[in-house]
């Protein structure tokens, strides 16, 4: 089996760290390292990974000046727990980038937000 780690710039680990656990209704814990977490499913799997701006040498996470964060990125998660999830995203943020609505496509419940660092969240029922 191979698996895709996605690894976002973020400005403050924990908090992202702190923002992700809420939104995905996990216990809150605290990132391994003030500059890099893993956001885990409870089998272990990674959801995401969250790495602080400018650590080590990695040259696409150097600077969000470098680019807009989120350009060409959409983080697309699909959850079990989709009502839950939705009422948790509401207290994250002010407003969505998309209402809750039926994808005709796909025939599933989404809802789209933005995370602390301006990322493009979808949310979408399993």
């Amino acid at each position: 089996m191979k698996r895709t780690w996605t690894i976002i710039g973020v400005a403050d680990v924990a908090a992202s760290f702190g923002w992700y656990q809420s939104l995905f209704g996990q216990p809150r814990t605290s990132p391994a390292h003030d500059y890099f977490g893993q956001i885990l499913d409870t089998d272990g799997t990674v959801l995401l990974c969250l790495h602080e701006w400018g650590s080590h040498d990695h040259p696409p996470l150097m600077s969000p000046a470098n680019g807009k964060p989120g350009n060409g990125l959409l983080l697309f998660f699909r959850v079990d727990d989709f009502d839950p999830c939705l009422a948790r995203a509401r207290t994250l943020v002010s407003r969505f980038e998309e209402e809750p609505h039926l994808n005709p496509k796909t025939g599933t419940m989404e809802f789209a937000l933005r995370d602390p660092d301006g990322y493009y969240v979808m949310v979408s029922a399993l």
